[in-house]
């Protein structure tokens, strides 16, 4: 619908909404720039702690995306008139446990009457514009890395359902409240291999930051997955980046029970969404199953990180990422612009 409107011509904008890109990027002065974002929700759990946290998580994300630090943010509220506020107090506080984690300061918010709960923020981070990882950029011979498993939106549908074992619902939690912070620290060269943290952004000033956003790793472009699912966000990468890609459905990483959910029925709405608007570009190779074909776009709360990275690169980033515990696999690569946009293979 933005798009639809008058475009506004302002040279400060370095990202905006006309880029479909994870946050928009406003220029404030000689080697600094915002990353500001927004996101809110209803709740996809019963604890409300847990929700705030999920929330929290989920807004942060973008801003990792696109290489910034998060500095502050905006609480967006929807409760119920009649509702008890001992809920809300523990969603907010739930929420600022992960702000404060993230290093990010909580500076006010909105509150909104509503019979629908919804909570979420508006976060603001800061960014060197020459170091912006946008969805643009992938170039052919790169390696997609993932960061994360596929599988909270259709385990989320089962919670709801009363369907979802226990196990299933520990392993997505812990996927959705935990930050892309430490992920985007590596990927970015603020902490790295044989490094402390800050070494790398003190260091790398004096140098030409070239292609790269980091003087570690030649990564070309980044997207976290989210509410369009993996086929959608590298959909996104591959129009921003005029390439094609091919995604090893072996290699993705799946949650525990989401292919059961898959099976058993549990398929929301945003799931068919994902699948009646973006399916049209990806090509199928025989073989590949249609649960796993389903949970392609399977629309993920705080996932994972998506990168184009250099092929030189990608083992060395994989190991950096590994050892420090975030889970990354090598799932993919870029190609010349051909048909179809996206190939799935075995």
């Amino acid at each position: 619908m933005l798009g639809k409107l008058a475009r506004q011509h302002d040279p400060n904008v370095l990202v905006g909404f006309d880029h479909a890109d994870d946050a928009g990027v406003y220029l404030i002065g000689p080697g600094i720039a915002l990353v500001q974002t927004v996101d809110f929700f209803t709740p996809m759990v019963d604890d409300p702690f847990t929700f705030g946290q999920i929330a929290a998580t989920n807004a942060l994300s973008d801003v990792y995306a696109m290489g910034g630090k998060p500095r502050s943010s905006l609480a967006l509220v929807c409760f119920p008139e009649k509702a008890d506020l001992a809920i809300l107090e523990r969603i907010l506080a739930g929420g600022l446990s992960k702000m404060i984690e993230a290093g990010c300061s909580v500076i006010g918010g909105h509150s909104v009457r509503d019979e629908e709960m919804k909570f979420g923020y508006s976060v603001t981070g800061l960014i060197d514009p020459a170091k912006v990882l946008t969805n643009g950029g992938a170039k052919p011979g790169d390696r997609l890395l993932f960061t994360k498993a596929l599988g909270t939106g259709v385990i989320s549908t089962a919670i709801k359902k009363k369907a979802a074992q226990q196990q299933w619902i520990d392993a997505a939690i812990t996927s959705m409240t935990t930050l892309n912070k430490k992920a985007a620290a590596i990927i970015t060269g603020r902490v790295g291999p044989g490094l402390r943290p800050g070494q790398a952004e003190q260091s790398s000033a004096a140098n030409d930051p070239g292609p790269r956003a980091n003087d570690l790793f030649a990564v070309h472009a980044m997207t976290d997955v989210t509410g369009f699912g993996l086929i959608g966000h590298a959909r996104e990468i591959a129009l921003a980046s005029s390439v094609s890609l091919r995604l090893h459905a072996n290699r993705i990483p799946l949650l525990e029970g989401a292919l059961e959910c898959v099976r058993a029925g549990h398929i929301p709405g945003g799931l068919k969404a994902n699948r009646e608007f973006a399916e049209c570009v990806v090509g199928y190779e025989d073989g590949v199953s249609e649960e796993v074909k389903t949970i392609l776009f399977d629309p993920q709360t705080a996932g994972g990180l998506l990168i184009s990275i250099a092929s030189e690169d990608a083992t060395e980033l994989t190991r950096a990422l590994t050892a420090a515990g975030v889970p990354a696999v090598e799932i993919g690569e870029v190609l010349s612009s051909t048909k179809p946009l996206i190939a799935v293979v075995r």
